[in-house]
């Protein structure tokens, strides 16, 4: 077998993941804050790239210029005579410019104080009275600022004008206790203990409940550590610097001129009082139902975490990618929200005039990778975009009974049913919906809350969502009265003859996932006295649960 040498052709398909590609995976699933981040960095890195808003704005078509009349220098810093004229010669006219026809009255000789009294027939503090003018010039002077320049001493535009400026920092929990801890104590030692104690308090308001390593780090007793505690526990907001949930509430009870001894026992067994075992509570508390309830009532009106109220992360405002709204022709209108898409582009002009003067090769190569990144960026973005709308239109198409009829005619919906739809990868369709919103007209959804397990029917029709499902179980305990409560059982026999398969620990499931207690839980509530007063909603000035509380 004799071995030659040859040249050979061969033609195959491999799919290689350039850098440009990995990048435009990357954006699908993105979330719009996320981009902005994301193109706000590569503006930063790449010269070549800018703001579509950036650079001067053409005038609009068959619109006027406006005219400005140039002033000068007011303050005389400005060139005296650079057109030739002097402004000594020009007077102001009614146009605001000076006119050299005044300048013979400008320049006409008076004469002394004794002429100008006789001509004018009186003397001159009758005429020109110097106290008023004092009084206006000593007005002026003690009359604030009437513009934001003047206060900043420097002048400036209105575009500069600038109202954050003048917001307070956020005052920290840490920052509110310290103020306090500066007016409560006088002597250094004490003042120490307490800024050591409030360094321990957690965003919640609380202390640990140990506080013996405390005392030996300070090298004090105990009994000095608790003098301290009890005095912050004495600041503001009521019930800070407790060390557990009983305290704290006992605390705020106190403020409030509340804490008697029944209270002081319902405070004390809030474990009974979160297994909703109230005749155990009526026993110890030595109250009768009505008491018990108001009881109760008042305790779920307290805070049970004083500390969020300063200093707490505000919570980002949810964004939109995608708006739905119904159409003229009886449909549904979908479009992107154009305030979460960036608007960049290439500077082509800039490229042109930097590579007639570049010279060196090293500067060539790395102003044409600019180019190139620039380019793929601009159309990776414009992809990403007609994407989210392909795939959103289609969710819109499948889901159409959704958005007309509400939850319980969402349907069930895999990735590969979309993707099939508008010949995609399933990957693909997972990243675009991937931290992506849609604004409806019943409220906002995560583009994968569209996405549900399917349920069989019962009587072998159509299958039915998960959240549907859900929905309907809500109803049905929503529904039921305090004397005929619905068992797991009961509920699925019923939504078996509404046409739904499902079985007795999938009802559970979902019921424990929407936090419905149990049948059993729920027929004391409902039959209890307390059903009202236990369901009532939380007071509205707080954004936190009190399931810890009760």
């Amino acid at each position: 077998m004799a071995l030659t040498q040859r040249l050979e052709f061969r033609q195959s398909q491999s799919l290689v993941m350039t850098p440009q590609l990995m990048q435009a995976i990357k954006l699908l699933q993105l979330s719009n804050l996320d981009l902005s981040a994301f193109v706000e960095e590569e503006l930063e890195r790449n010269p070549l790239l800018e703001r579509a808003s950036d650079g001067p704005e053409p005038p609009v078509a068959g619109e006027a210029a406006i005219e400005r009349p140039d002033y000068g220098d007011v303050d005389g810093s400005g060139s005296d005579g650079d057109d030739g004229s002097d402004p000594a010669d020009m007077a102001v006219g009614s146009t605001g410019a000076f006119e050299p026809g005044q300048e013979e009255w400008l320049n006409r000789d008076l004469g002394t104080r004794a002429e100008i009294e006789q001509t004018l027939d009186t003397g001159l503090d009758n005429v020109f009275s110097e106290e008023p003018a004092e009084a206006a010039a000593r007005a002026a002077q003690d009359a604030p600022p009437s513009v934001y320049t003047e206060w900043g001493g420097g002048a400036s535009s209105d575009d500069e004008y600038n109202l954050e400026a003048f917001v307070a920092a956020e005052v920290t929990l840490a920052d509110h206790l310290a103020e306090q801890l500066a007016v409560a104590f006088a002597a250094p030692a004490q003042r120490m203990i307490g800024q050591y104690l409030i360094d321990l308090v957690d965003e919640a308001g609380y202390l640990p409940a140990d506080l013996g390593q405390a005392a030996e780090r300070l090298g004090t007793s105990q009994a000095a550590v608790d003098e301290i505690v009890a005095t912050l526990q004495t600041f503001d907001p009521p019930g800070v610097c407790a060390r557990n949930l009983s305290e704290c509430l006992a605390i705020q009870l106190r403020e409030l001129n509340r804490y008697d001894p029944a209270m002081q026992a319902l405070v004390e067994h809030l474990d009974l009082l979160a297994k909703r075992d109230i005749a155990a509570l009526r026993k110890l508390c030595g109250v009768d139902d009505e008491d018990i309830t108001d009881m109760i009532a008042e305790i779920r009106r307290l805070d049970p975490k004083p500390g969020l109220k300063f200093g707490t992360s505000r919570a980002q405002t949810m964004v939109p990618d995608v708006y739905v709204r119904p159409g003229p022709d009886g449909g549904w209108h979908v479009e992107l929200n154009s305030d979460t898409l960036p608007r960049v582009l290439v500077n082509q002009t800039y490229y042109a005039e930097l590579s007639k003067t570049i010279r060196k090769d090293g500067d060539k190569s790395y102003f044409s990778d600019c180019l190139q990144n620039a380019t793929w960026l601009v159309r990776a973005l414009d992809q990403r975009a007609r994407t989210i709308l392909k795939v959103a239109t289609e969710i819109v198409r499948q889901q159409d009974g959704f958005f007309t009829y509400g939850v319980a005619h969402l349907r069930p919906l895999n990735l590969k049913a979309v993707a099939d739809a508008i010949q995609m990868h399933e990957s693909t369709v997972s990243r675009v919906t991937a931290n992506k919103y849609m604004a409806t007209n019943r409220g906002s959804f995560e583009l994968k809350y569209f996405f549900t397990a399917s349920i069989a029917s019962a009587d072998g029709g159509e299958a039915h969502s998960a959240e549907a499902v859900r929905h309907h179980i809500k109803q049905l305990i929503d529904g039921e009265a305090p004397s005929a409560i619905l068992s797991d059982d009961t509920i699925v026999e019923r939504l078996r003859a509404s046409g739904i398969d499902i079985a007795r620990r999938t009802v559970a499931k979902y019921r424990e996932a929407m936090r419905i207690p149990s049948s059993v839980q729920r027929r004391r509530d409902k039959q209890s006295m307390l059903g009202n007063a236990l369901s009532a909603p939380v007071s509205s000035d707080r954004s936190r649960d009190t399931t810890a509380a009760v």
